[in-house]
């Protein structure tokens, strides 16, 4: 069995190049043979109207970027992705994740979606800024729909502020949210693989209502409540994911969804909480290719 590993054509992460060293090993571990390559080869491409892969010689790519048109086009082309490309797609972009999840059960913080502008000249509009206000209550969140380790994620904690944070936003796809005051620098990270929540930490900041590691959190070993559980495997069944860490929030009355990651980093989760992710990731893709 033959693997490719892609990443990003530009950007190589400390992070990534561990989770792609790790894979490596495990799957070298049961004898699957993988090949690490940034996407900048044109993996996928139309001719003549036909979609085209440079890929089909591989029995699957473990996919770690997110370009949605070579995902979709790899995958039209015969390639097993994981993840698939609608759920790296639903995934990549924070409202469509929330839109996936909504009307299933899933509690999530309160949620408006932010105006779309085309024009950088503009200025945000006040009344609808007061509106989320009024809606939300202060502090709100405001957080650009893409983005991941806590960027492009901003508190307002008056009107002021969320009139300076929707202008540097303004012709960026976002949203805005309500704040969870008892999750304040503090959330749940589940992995899930293959429909079961396998481990979890606590990530925490006491300098930043953010609690990524990323952005300066840690992460500390807890067991993982059967509730959270639940939710983090009724979300990950719901966009269709081979694999992803699911944030939760600490609520006043429980877990609420806050985001869901289809390429999370697993460096720190196997650190803290002992569980080698990276082995139950390559045994759940043998697993899926042998069916």
């Amino acid at each position: 069995m033959k693997g490719l590993i892609l990443t990003n054509a530009y950007t190589l992460l400390p992070q990534v190049e561990h989770q792609c060293a790790r894979m490596q090993e495990e799957f070298s571990r049961l004898g699957v043979q993988t090949r690490v390559m940034r996407n900048n080869f044109f993996a996928a491409y139309l001719d003549e109207g036909e979609i085209r892969s440079k890929i089909s010689g591989f029995d699957f790519c473990l996919y770690l970027d997110k370009d949605k048109y070579i995902s979709h086009m790899a995958e039209r082309a015969g390639v097993r992705l994981f993840n698939k490309a609608a759920a790296i797609e639903a995934c990549d972009d924070k409202m469509t994740t929330a839109l996936t999840l909504a009307n299933h059960g899933i509690p999530m913080p309160k949620t408006l979606p932010g105006m779309l502008c085309y024009d950088p000249a503009a200025k945000p509009d006040i009344s609808a800024l007061k509106e989320a206000g009024e809606q939300l209550g202060y502090p709100v969140v405001i957080k650009s729909c893409y983005g991941s380790m806590g960027k492009g994620v901003f508190l307002a904690e008056n009107a002021d502020e969320l009139i300076r944070a929707a202008k540097d936003l303004l012709c960026t796809p976002h949203l805005f949210q309500s704040f969870v005051p008892q999750s304040r620098g503090r959330d749940l990270r589940v992995i899930v693989i293959g429909g079961k929540a396998l481990c979890c930490m606590e990530r925490r900041s006491d300098r930043d209502f953010r609690a990524n590691i990323a952005a300066g959190g840690t992460g500390a070993q807890t067991s993982l409540p059967r509730e959270a559980a639940e939710l983090a495997e009724k979300a990950a069944r719901l966009l269709d994911l081979d694999y992803c860490g699911v944030d939760l929030l600490f609520g006043k009355d429980g877990f609420l969804l806050c985001e869901v990651n289809s390429n999370a980093f697993f460096t720190g989760m196997e650190q803290v909480s002992g569980v080698n992710v990276a082995k139950a990731y390559a045994e759940h893709i043998v697993n899926s290719l042998a069916k």
